[in-house]
C-alpha cells in the first residue's frame, strides 16, 4: 500500500484490501471436507488460508477451534453472552479507539445498537429509496449507456460509497471527498495484516488514515451541531441521541461514524460483484429476472447465502464450554465458518447449487444474532436499485466474450474483481 495516504486513491486502496484478504486455497472445498469429517476442528483452521482475522495479532496465541455446521454457527452467533466480541477492540478495533459496535458486548452493545438501529431500519431506509435510485441512474448508469460495454465494477466500487456517505450525513456537493474518505477507511482495514513484511507499514498507514478521517468527520460534525443538528441522516440522529443518559459529545459522534464507514461501501461492492456474476453466468437467469423483477430480492438473498462476503466470524469464549465432546477453555477463539454453514447439506438441499427458487431459510451472510449487520437493509435497497436500473438501461446485457469471465474468489472477503459486460 502506498505510504502517501493523503494521495491514496480508492481503486488502489480497494485492490490492496482485496489482496490482503484474498488468501490462498479453496475455502469451499476445505469446508466441505471438514463437514464430512468432523463438526469441529481443533486448531487455527483459518491459518492455512493466510488471511487476517478480526482477532489481529492475538490469533494463534490462544486455543482456537473452528465450527462448520449450520446449527453450531447459529448457536454461537446467537449466544453473545457466552461467545463475545470484546477482543476485537484490540485487533481491528484498535484503529477505532474501542468505540466500534462490532467490539462491544452485553449492555453496552445493546445500548449503542438501540442508538444506531433506527437510522438503519426499513421504515427509514425506504424513505431514501427514491434518492438512491435517482443517483444510481442519473449520476452513474445513464452516462454509461452509449458506451455499450463496461466493467461493472467501475460502477460497483463507487455507487455504494456515494450513497452511504450521503445517508451518513456528509455534504453531497463534493463527491471526490467521499472517494478520499473511503480510501482512508480501506487503509484502516488494511492495517490488519498477517504478512510480517507488511505489518509495520500497513499499521503506520492505518494510523495516519485514522487521524485523517477523524479530522474530516470532525469538520462535518462541528458544522452540523452549530446548525442545529437537524436531519434524518446518521450524523443528525447521533447528534440528537442520548447514550447512557447523556447526549453524545463530538468525539463520540465522530468515532461512531468512523467505525461505521468500513462497512459503508466495500461489502456492498463485493456483494454486487457476486450478484452480477451469478446473474450473468447462471443459464437463463438474466432473462428471467429482467422479465420478473419480483425475483431481485431472491437473487440477492441467494447470493448472500451462496457466496457470503465475509467467510467466517470469530468469537471468544467467556466461559469454558463443551462442543461435540471437545472442551473449549475460557478465553479461546471460535472460528464460525459462515461460508460452510451456508452450504450445510443437512439444512440446504443441493447447497452447492445456486438456486433463487429455494425455500428461504436464515443464512449468515449478514451475520446473525445480536451482532447481525446493522446496515443490511441499506445494502439490500442499494443492490435492488442498482440491479433494476442496470436491467432497465442496458438492453440485452451479457458478459463480454472478448474479456475474461468474472471469478468469485477470496478466503476471507469474497467477490469478483471485474465483471466485463456488453449491451445493445
Amino acid at each position: 500500500m502506498s505510504t502517501d495516504i493523503l494521495n491514496l486513491d480508492l481503486e488502489t486502496a480497494y485492490t490492496a484490501v482485496s489482496e490482503t484478504y484474498k488468501g490462498k486455497g479453496d475455502i469451499h472445498a476445505a469446508c466441505r471436507e471438514m463437514r464430512g469429517k468432523s463438526p469441529i476442528y481443533v486448531g487455527d483452521f483459518i491459518k492455512q488460508f493466510g488471511v487476517p482475522t478480526n482477532a489481529g495479532l492475538k490469533q494463534g496465541t490462544r486455543p482456537t477451534f473452528a465450527l462448520f455446521g449450520y446449527k453450531d454457527v447459529m448457536n454461537v452467533l446467537r449466544d453473545a453472552d457466552t461467545y463475545t466480541n470484546g477482543f476485537i477492540a484490540e485487533g481491528l478495533g484498535a484503529f477505532f479507539d474501542g468505540l466500534i459496535i462490532l467490539a462491544m458486548d452485553g449492555e453496552q452493545h445493546r445500548r449503542v445498537r438501540a442508538l444506531l438501529q433506527p437510522a438503519f431500519m426499513p421504515d427509514t431506509v425506504n424513505k431514501w429509496r427514491g434518492q438512491i435510485d435517482y443517483v444510481i441512474r442519473k449520476d452513474f448508469l445513464e452516462p454509461m449507456v452509449p458506451q455499450k460495454k463496461a466493467d461493472l465494477m467501475d460502477f460497483g466500487l463507487y455507487f455504494p460509497i456515494r450513497e452511504m456517505y450521503a445517508l451518513m450525513g456528509f455534504p453531497t456537493d463534493d463527491t471526490e471527498k467521499y472517494k478520499k474518505y473511503a480510501a482512508w477507511t480501506l487503509a484502516m482495514v488494511g492495517g490488519n495484516q498477517v504478512d510480517p513484511e507488511k505489518i509495520d507499514e500497513a499499521r503506520r498507514n492505518a494510523g495516519v488514515a485514522v487521524k485523517l478521517l477523524y479530522d474530516a468527520i470532525q469538520e462535518v460534525v462541528v458544522k452540523r451541531r452549530a446548525e442545529g443538528s437537524h436531519g434524518d441522516d446518521i450524523i443528525g440522529r447521533l447528534l440528537r441521541a442520548e447514550y447512557e443518559g447523556e447526549r453524545l459529545d463530538d468525539h463520540q459522534v465522530i468515532t461512531f461514524v468512523r467505525s461505521l464507514l468500513p462497512a459503508a461501501g466495500e461489502t456492498t461492492t463485493r456483494t454486487f460483484s457476486s450478484v452480477m456474476t451469478l446473474l450473468l453466468t447462471t443459464p437463463g437467469l438474466v432473462d428471467r429476472v429482467r422479465a420478473d423483477r419480483s425475483l431481485v430480492p431472491k437473487l440477492i438473498d441467494e447470493t448472500v447465502r451462496y457466496e457470503p462476503v465475509a467467510t467466517f466470524k470469530v468469537r471468544e469464549t467467556a466461559k469454558e464450554v463443551e462442543l461435540h465432546g471437545v472442551t473449549i477453555p475460557k478465553g479461546s477463539f471460535v472460528q464460525c465458518m459462515v461460508v460452510s454453514a451456508n452450504r450445510d447439506e443437512e439444512v440446504f438441499e443441493n447447497p452447492d447449487q445456486f438456486d433463487i427458487d429455494r425455500k428461504l431459510k436464515p443464512s449468515f451472510g449478514f451475520g446473525f444474532g445480536p451482532h447481525m449487520c446493522i446496515g443490511q437493509f441499506v445494502a439490500k435497497v442499494e443492490l435492488n436499485c442498482a440491479i433494476n436500473a442496470i436491467l432497465d438501461l442496458f438492453p440485452n446485457l451479457r458478459l463480454d466474450p472478448d474479456k475474461p469471465a468474472p471469478v468469485i474468489e477470496g478466503a476471507q472477503l469474497r467477490g469478483a474483481s471485474h465483471v466485463h459486460v456488453i449491451w445493445d
